[in-house]
C-alpha cells in the first residue's frame, strides 16, 4: 500500500479564509494526515463531509448562533457517532458549552486557536484518544527552597514546554498558589483574575463556567490561574477551596503546573500528595542546599514515600579550580534527588521578565531552555540533540571528494 493510501483524512468545514490557510499550513508537514477543506457554512452542508470519508471533522462555526448549532446537530446525527467532530468557534458562552457537551463533540476550541492546539486536537479525535479516555492530568509541582531561586521562572517555562511538546503537548494550566504575592501572571504580562474571595465560603460555586471566567489566557493558549496580589495580607485559605480548585483544573486540562509558595500551609500536604512530579528548586549556595536537605526530610516525614522530590539546581555553574560549591558537592549532598542543573543566564531571564514573555520567545536555543528540557522532557531533548548531531555528519569520503 502506498504512503498516500495510508494517510488518514481530516475534513475542515470553514469559510474563514485566513483560518483555512493557517490550518493547511499546520497539517502540511504531516506525512500521515491529509486535510480535506470544505469551504462552506455548516448550515449549507449537503453531504460533503460524508463524501470526504474523513476520520475526523473540524467544524468552524459561531456557537452563539442558534442556526449554526442546529446545523451541527444535523451533521452529528448524520455521522451517527462514527466520525468525531472538533468544533472551532469565534464566540463562546456557557449555553454554547452545554450544547456542545450534549452533542458529545470530541473537543471545542475558541479562536484565536494556536496551530499546535488545533493539530493536537485533530490528532486526538482522529485516533479516538479524547480526554474521557485519559482523565488523569499530569501535575508538576515546583517548590522553592528559598526566596529568589527562580521557582516561578522554571515553573512557567516548564508549562510552555509541556504545552508545546510534540509527544506530551496538550492543554496546560499554571496554578499560582502563592495566593497573596504570586507573580506568574505578572511574568507573562497578564491580568490575574482568580477572585478567591468570591468562592472562599462557597467552594461548590467554583464550576467550569466560573473557572473559565477566572482564567488568564496567554496568546500561546497556555492558561494561568492566579489571584491579584495582596502585599499587606498574610493568611491561609480553607483546604477545601484549594483542593476543589485543583480538582476542577485537573479535570479540564491535560497538564497542570503548580507554583508553590515557600510557606507551609494546611493544604500543602494535599497538594504534594496529588502531584505526579515534585521539584524543589534551589541554587548553589551552602545555606540553600542545606535548606533543600531539610525540605526533602520534611516531605518524607509528611507524605512518606508517596511522592519523591526531585531537585533542580538553578543558576548552576561548573566550578573546578575556584572556591565555592562544586557539582561533586551537590551530588554528595543531594544524592539521587538531584536531577540536573540550569545554567546561569541572568541577562536572558531578566529580559524575559521585563518584557513579560517566555524565555524561548527571546532565544529558543538558550542554555536555560535546553537544560530545563533535558529534565522535564528528556526523550524530546535527546531526540533534538541527536538530530542536531546528525546535521554535522559527513558522508564517508565527502571531504576527500571535495578536495
Amino acid at each position: 500500500m502506498s504512503a498516500e493510501a495510508q494517510k488518514k483524512r481530516i475534513a475542515l468545514v470553514s469559510t474563514d479564509r485566513e483560518f483555512v490557510k493557517e490550518t493547511r499550513v499546520a497539517f502540511a508537514t504531516s506525512e500521515a494526515i491529509e486535510l480535506v477543506v470544505i469551504e462552506s457554512p455548516v448550515a449549507d452542508l449537503r453531504g460533503e463531509v460524508q463524501q470526504a470519508e474523513a476520520g475526523a471533522v473540524i467544524v468552524d462555526l459561531d456557537a452563539s448562533q442558534v442556526g449554526d448549532i442546529e446545523a451541527l446537530q444535523r451533521l452529528t446525527r448524520k455521522l451517527e457517532g462514527r466520525t468525531p467532530v472538533v468544533v472551532v468557534t469565534a464566540s463562546f458562552n456557557a449555553a454554547a458549552a452545554r450544547m456542545l457537551v450534549q452533542l458529545k463533540v470530541a473537543d471545542f476550541l475558541v479562536k484565536p486557536v494556536t496551530t499546535a492546539d488545533l493539530v493536537r486536537s485533530g490528532i486526538r479525535a482522529l485516533h479516538g484518544t479524547g480526554r474521557e479516555e485519559n482523565p488523569e492530568a499530569q501535575i508538576h509541582t515546583f517548590v522553592p527552597a528559598a526566596g529568589g531561586v527562580g521557582n516561578t521562572t522554571l515553573a512557567l517555562q516548564t508549562a510552555f514546554q509541556l504545552h508545546n511538546s510534540v509527544l506530551h503537548g496538550a492543554s496546560t494550566c499554571v496554578v499560582d498558589l502563592n495566593l497573596q504575592q504570586g507573580a506568574c501572571a505578572e511574568y507573562l504580562d497578564l491580568e490575574p483574575r482568580f477572585d478567591i474571595a468570591e468562592v472562599e465560603n462557597q467552594p461548590d460555586r467554583l464550576d467550569r463556567q466560573l473557572l473559565d471566567v477566572m482564567l488568564s489566557k496567554h496568546e500561546s493558549g497556555l492558561c494561568v490561574l492566579a489571584a491579584p496580589t495582596s502585599p499587606t495580607e498574610m493568611r491561609t485559605f480553607n483546604t477545601e477551596i484549594v483542593v476543589r480548585m485543583l480538582d476542577l483544573v485537573s479535570a479540564y486540562f491535560d497538564n497542570v503546573v503548580i507554583d508553590m509558595p515557600r510557606t507551609w500551609f494546611p493544604w500543602t500536604e494535599a497538594v504534594l500528595l496529588g502531584s505526579n512530579k515534585l521539584y524543589i528548586v534551589t541554587e548553589m549556595t551552602v545555606p540553600c542546599l542545606r535548606q533543600t536537605q531539610r525540605l526533602i526530610q520534611a516531605f518524607h516525614h509528611t507524605v512518606g514515600k508517596e511522592v519523591r522530590p526531585s531537585v533542580i539546581v538553578n543558576r548552576f555553574e561548573q566550578r573546578r579550580f575556584e572556591g565555592g560549591v562544586k557539582q561533586s558537592d551537590v551530588e554528595e549532598l543531594l544524592g539521587d534527588h538531584f536531577v540536573g542543573g540550569i545554567s546561569n543566564n541572568y541577562k536572558l531571564v531578566r529580559e524575559a521578565v521585563d518584557r513579560g514573555v517566555p524565555l524561548h520567545e527571546i532565544d529558543a536555543e538558550a542554555n536555560v531552555v535546553k537544560d530545563l528540557k533535558r529534565i522535564i522532557l528528556p526523550d524530546e531533548a535527546n531526540a533534538a540533540a541527536a538530530k542536531s548531531r546528525s546535521l554535522f555528519k559527513f558522508r564517508p569520503g565527502f571531504l576527500k571528494k571535495a578536495g
